[in-house]
């Protein structure tokens, strides 16, 4: 094996693993093995592991083409033997990082793929975290784990005559947006921070080759609040309106359309929309990791923690508005036919993470409505961490289906939804994302929530 120096990982040839093949791995994997690297899939699932090496998907927005071109050309491939990971020259960790029940942060995920890597660690290896976390998780928690290998990396600032690692670790935030045409993976900007200088170069050589930009940060601790940053600031934005919402109906006034006619200035404002509350694998979560951590400093992030409650709040919110629009019709929410549109996080992506309308089906439940869910990316739903719909499938809508419901809950403002026909063939419709502002007739069952 060649001396593997920082420069070796601007190589051309390289062995590649991916621990953790979802929304994040899978797209990295494919995007190192069409610059002509060999990339290895590594994950626990064997089902997950099966389909990749047939070149199939299981993600809606990857194309089971654009796997199996990698498959067949022997560029990609997938494993569940964490002993070949000692073959590799880079190991990047792409695992989950959510709450527990009582919203700390569970780093089960990160803590277990480093005890799986450090028995196979080598010599001159690069690892980087993906993992959106909090500032530290890298050199407090990742570290020493992969340090009981024997091999040493310290962590150094800015050194120039510093001896090298036995090993390089860094920290590079995954920053994908499923379902966005417009900004993929090459497109971002790549943050980087290692544990010491090399290993900082080691990881932005290697990410210079998929990616236009590599942006360099000082340490993994600055790379890790970079992320948390990102969201942390969509989060109080979206907590803002979500607020404002509120204020408005109470009102008599439209937030969406102050909201539009405010994001009419060209300098100092930026539009954030309100909705049934916060989804995806970052924002709803990334408040946490950071207020978890500055509890340590004895500071209190109060700014960010009431954020997060008003946003986790909304689901509750909107199942009041049900309630209270049934009871407009006469109908109590206890015993009435609910259907929601929309299960995923966002529109026109498959991904549950952290979806609000998983909440409001638990609310709507509880409170005795007779659910049933529509989504054209959910045929059927699985067992989660927090919910179990695993008995639930999703039901054809129809004018005749639609009809047959006391209410209709606009969860998700999918684009493939016929919402003239939604809200012409419904008896009552409460629409929690303005997906109903284009429809001209029958506004009168409309109720914005």
């Amino acid at each position: 094996m060649n001396h593997r120096t920082p420069d070796h990982f601007s190589s051309h040839d390289l062995k590649i693993g991916i621990i953790g093949c979802g929304y994040v791995g899978l797209p990295l994997a494919l995007s190192f093995a069409g610059k002509g690297h060999h990339v290895l899939g590594f994950d626990t699932d064997p089902a997950k592991v099966e389909k990749l090496n047939r070149g199939e998907s299981y993600i809606k927005h990857i194309s089971a083409a654009g796997i199996s071109k990698h498959v067949h050309s022997s560029h990609f491939s997938s494993t569940t033997d964490f002993a070949r990971l000692r073959d590799m020259d880079a190991v990047l960790i792409c695992v989950p990082t959510p709450l527990d029940e009582r919203r700390d942060p569970d780093l089960s995920f990160v803590e277990q793929t480093a005890l799986a890597i450090a028995p196979h660690l080598q010599r001159e290896q690069l690892i980087v975290l993906e993992s959106t976390t909090y500032p530290g998780t890298t050199e407090e928690l990742v570290l020493p784990i992969l340090e009981r290998s024997g091999l040493r990396c310290p962590i150094q600032r800015n050194e120039q005559t510093a001896a090298a690692p036995d090993f390089y670790l860094a920290f590079s935030p995954e920053r994908e947006d499923p379902g966005n045409k417009h900004f993929g993976l090459a497109q971002i900007p790549k943050v980087v921070g290692g544990v010491n200088s090399a290993s900082g170069q080691a990881a932005a050589n290697l990410y210079s080759q998929i990616v236009a930009r590599v942006v360099p940060v000082s340490s993994t601790r600055t790379a890790e609040m970079t992320k948390l940053l990102e969201n942390i600031f969509r989060c109080v934005n979206i907590a803002l309106v979500n607020e404002l919402k509120l204020l408005c109906q109470r009102m008599g006034m439209d937030v969406w359309e102050v909201i539009d006619s405010a994001a009419t200035k060209p300098f100092g404002f930026m539009p954030f929309y309100p909705g049934p509350g916060l989804g995806g694998h970052c924002i709803p979560v990334d408040p946490y990791y950071l207020s978890w951590k500055a509890r340590e400093y004895d500071f209190a992030t109060r700014f960010i923690e009431l954020a997060g409650e008003i946003n986790t709040s909304m689901p509750y919110h909107v199942t009041d508005a049900v309630a209270n629009a049934l009871n407009e019709h006469r109908k109590s929410l206890k015993g009435a036919r609910v259907l929601l549109l929309g299960v995923s996080y966002k529109k026109d992506i498959d991904d549950l993470r952290e979806s609000p309308s998983l909440k409001l089906m638990q609310l709507l439940i509880e409170r005795g409505a007779k659910l049933d869910y529509n989504d054209p990316f959910f045929p059927s739903l699985h067992k989660m961490r927090h919910y179990d719909y695993s008995h639930m499938r999703s039901v054809d809508i129809n004018p005749q289906s639609l009809a047959s419901y006391d209410c209709i809950l606009i969860a998700t403002d999918h684009s493939s939804y016929d919402y003239e026909q939604i809200v012409g063939s419904a008896k009552l419709v409460v629409d929690s994302r303005n997906a109903t502002r284009d429809v001209q007739n029958n506004r009168d069952k409309v109720v914005h929530c």
